[in-house]
């Protein structure tokens, strides 16, 4: 196999690039540009910052991200799977409390990359991936629907867990603003309906247009951005978070949730995204890139930040073939920071909601869910919809810690209950001139055949292997075991002291390389005798007949 190269891909498109390709890249730039202005502040304030901040985490992570990245078209910033994460450290810790979280997790993704556990994230099960990310897409769809229908909650109302907007939901309906369930409803509408017509202009910035018009042009009233949140202008600026001992170990959990999560959803986007352009990307160096884009997102006022798989396809779609595409996006965006930031605050909240209603349909994958929950197996359901549930009532880190200990526990019991321990019936050819043709065991030979890997969940079994009064020599087969643990190899060791009480002697046939290894480190082998172990049955069973005496 391949060995992942921790360098940039920038780099490598280098050596061939030319002004036809950079031409390419600078409009696929711009178009992922307008496409990651709405998003990137209807994320912000689904994250419960400021509209800038969501453009601040565009402009820093996505240059930083497309620059050391080790995918040729990834697209980074703010995304919704972090949405419901950040509002909770934001309204538990502050700005100050996020930021150090968010950099926390650029170092784990950093050492993540550098350790080249690139690779393990395939062990995370695709029905914990499917389960919390459609968790996530009904919480944003819950946080929103407050501002698509103009509720208007008490002074003091608590909503940041996301069964705790369901009651204060249910509380305040009666509060409902028909004008913002109109401006919410016709913004809906356009976002579903525009892709039919064209995707040459991205169906979000048209609905913003709308939804400004409407207000405006028709004097409603419905709350928009610059009545909820002061806008910004002003180029993000360094600014460190607080740092202490207790700060730091406040904030591991949640760091390690925004590192494994952004690891997650980043080397999904680029699975996807190799497809698309039949490339391969480098998955370490795309870990380090992460973290460093992560970690001056937070230097400079923005949030977790990750690859974007709708605003990677996008970049695809539209031409983009090398890193260059993701860093235009990014200064574009400077641009549109200083000349139009001003605008955002005619913005109305239902049309914020609308967007990120449409985020979270693409996002929630129900046809895959319940194609999971028709055709996978029982286990793999429960874990699915375990790990579904628990995102929404509860938060991510508990669902994917119960998800992955659930997913580990039912594979272990699904490999126990393959792994098998059977003897070898004895067979009278005078009996049954007719029957098949067996091996020859002498009367003296027990048999047992083990098959399936040999680990703590299914050792016990080995207890259940028995010998007759006139058995003086056990034969153990295990052609069909790949793998024994130490737990089984203690197993084995009681199996051979309970011969050795009975003047048995053990032989083996056909150990594999991994067993032999085992048993080799532990001293088993030396104890039993090298030459007990033997290559094939027959060999065992020639060698175990002349064990008798």
């Amino acid at each position: 196999m391949k060995k992942d190269k921790l360098k940039p891909m920038l780099f490598s498109n280098l050596k061939t690039y030319n002004g036809k390709k950079l031409a390419t890249d600078v409009v696929a730039g711009i178009i992922v540009a307008i496409i990651a202005l709405p998003l990137s502040i209807a994320l912000a304030l689904a994250s419960g910052v400021g509209p800038e901040q969501g453009i601040y985490t565009a402009i820093i992570a996505g240059f930083i991200i497309s620059f050391l990245g080790g995918s040729r078209v990834q697209i980074a910033g703010p995304t919704a799977a972090f949405a419901t994460i950040v509002a909770g450290i934001v309204a538990k810790s502050g700005m100050s409390g996020l930021a150090l979280a968010t950099i926390m997790a650029g170092i784990f993704l950093i050492l993540m990359g550098f350790l080249r556990l690139g690779s393990l994230i395939r062990f995370i099960p695709y029905t914990i991936t499917t389960g919390f990310t459609a968790g996530i897409a009904v919480t944003i769809l819950i946080g929103q629907i407050k501002d698509f229908m103009g509720l208007t909650y008490p002074l003091g109302t608590k909503t940041i867990e996301t069964m705790e907007k369901v009651e204060a939901i249910g509380k305040n309906i009666s509060t409902v603003n028909w004008q913002a369930v109109i401006v919410g409803v016709v913004c809906l509408a356009v976002l579903i309906v525009w892709p039919f017509i064209t995707e040459k202009i991205p169906g979000s910035l048209i609905a913003v247009i709308v939804g400004i018009l409407m207000v405006k042009l028709l004097n409603m009233d419905v709350n928009t951005i610059g009545n909820l949140y002061t806008i910004s202008n002003k180029l993000p600026s360094f600014n460190a978070p607080d740092i202490s001992f207790e700060a730091v170990k406040a904030v591991i959990p949640d760091a390690f949730t925004i590192a494994i999560l952004a690891a997650i959803e980043s080397l999904l986007s680029c699975v996807v995204a190799d497809g698309m352009i039949n490339s391969h990307h480098r998955s370490n160096m795309e870990l380090i890139a992460q973290g460093a884009g992560n970690i001056g997102s937070a230097l400079f006022g923005g949030i977790p930040a990750t690859g974007a798989i709708a605003r990677t396809a996008a970049n695809i779609k539209n031409g983009g073939r090398s890193p260059i595409a993701g860093m235009t996006h990014s200064i574009v965006l400077v641009l549109v920071l200083v000349l139009l930031m001003p605008y955002a605050a005619l913005i109305p909240m239902p049309t914020i909601a609308a967007i990120l209603f449409v985020v979270a349909y693409n996002m929630c994958q129900w046809r895959t869910f319940v194609h999971l929950c028709k055709t996978a197996p029982k286990s793999d359901i429960l874990v699915l919809v375990v790990t579904f549930i628990l995102t929404v009532v509860f938060d991510l880190v508990i669902a994917i810690e119960v998800g992955m200990l659930m997913a580990v526990v039912l594979f272990m019991k699904r490999m126990s209950d393959e792994s098998v321990v059977s003897g070898w019936k004895y067979y009278d050819p005078d009996e049954d001139p007719d029957g098949p043709e067996l091996k020859v065991v002498p009367k003296h030979v027990r048999v047992y055949e083990i098959s399936g890997p040999m680990f703590f969940g299914d050792a016990d079994r080995l207890a259940n292997v028995s010998f007759k009064d006139f058995t003086k020599v056990l034969v153990i087969r295990m052609r069909g075991v790949p793998a024994l643990d130490a737990t089984a190899m203690h197993a084995m060791e009681q199996l051979h002291e309970r011969c050795e009480k009975n003047g048995i002697q053990l032989v083996f046939s056909h150990v594999n390389e991994q067993p032999y290894r085992t048993m080799e480190r532990s001293g088993f082998i030396e104890k039993v005798g090298k030459e007990n172990f033997r290559p094939h049955i027959d060999d065992a069973l020639e060698w175990a007949a002349k064990l008798e005496n």
